[in-house]
């Protein structure tokens, strides 16, 4: 089994230098889902009237059940950043799933769901709007977390060991800094490079390759929110990225944004960029 102390998750994707313009909690699942459950997630708020704020999100290569506005939603893998917009009062709750780990649930390739958004009552029927509606109605963090643990726990699937090795091969693209190319995981795995890309596809939705860029970039990010002036080269050579033209071309179609940019954009804590 998957050990579940290994996040195979980043913890940045957030862009920019903000304002206290929500909270977000995180709350790890108990030890029984820890194998297919990387955390639950809610983002609360509370904007002035008349005023709104945004949040510009990287995607990691997970999928989401979301309750957002009393509906229950399962959000699958998408290539580019998006934008979510706060106003008023409110708050988000979502269940956030280690790679390879919905596979089970959903009983299809994860690839199918690339780019949508899929009604929870799609896959779990009535129950699922039963699930939303007491979601909605619980006010405590706590609460909404054992709601959810419940309903998946009377759901859990059968064991699948391809979710593990998808867990130990995200798990190496993410930590591993001497990976810098994905045939050195295909290599260390003993897998060949087109089962590679055939297991990512049905268990993760992307390709191996955009999982490691993604997860360098999302620290490249984070690296410049956090020291405006340090040097983007060096943060490029620290994340594997000798080619500096490679690393300008990735981060700006990945952020919208150059590196130096995106820098001076944190350094003013303005909102550097929209999806």
């Amino acid at each position: 089994m998957a050990d579940p102390e290994l996040s195979t998750m980043s913890e940045y994707g957030v862009l920019g230098v903000r304002d206290v313009d929500f909270t977000l909690d995180r709350v790890p699942p108990a030890p029984p889902l820890a194998t297919l459950v990387e955390h639950f997630w809610r983002v609360t708020w509370d904007v002035p009237a008349g005023r709104s704020a945004d949040v510009v999100l990287l995607p990691n290569p997970s999928v989401n059940v979301v309750l957002d506005q009393g509906r229950l939603t399962v959000y699958g893998v998408t290539h580019d950043r998006f934008t979510y917009t706060y106003r008023g009062r409110g708050r988000v709750f979502g269940i956030k799933f280690r790679p390879g780990g919905f596979l089970p649930f959903l009983g299809a390739p994860i690839a199918d769901l690339f780019g949508r958004a899929l009604p929870a009552e799609r896959l779990w029927g009535p129950d699922a709007a039963e699930l939303a509606v007491a979601l909605d109605a619980e006010p405590a963090l706590d609460g909404l977390v054992a709601l959810a643990e419940a309903f998946l726990a009377a759901r859990w699937p059968a064991p699948d060991p391809q979710v593990e090795l998808v867990q130990r091969i995200v798990r190496s693209l993410l930590v591993d800094r001497e990976v810098t190319r994905v045939e050195e995981v295909a290599e260390r795995f003993g897998i060949p490079m087109r089962s590679l890309q055939r297991l990512f596809a049905r268990y993760v939705g992307v390709s191996p390759k955009w999982v490691l860029r993604r997860y360098r970039l999302h620290e490249a990010a984070a690296r410049l929110a956090e020291d405006h002036d340090r040097p983007w080269a060096e943060v490029a050579a620290e994340l594997g990225y000798f080619d500096q033209s490679h690393f300008i071309r990735d981060f700006t179609r990945a952020i919208g944004l150059t590196p130096v940019a995106y820098a001076q954009a944190c350094r003013r804590k303005v909102a550097p960029m929209s999806a």
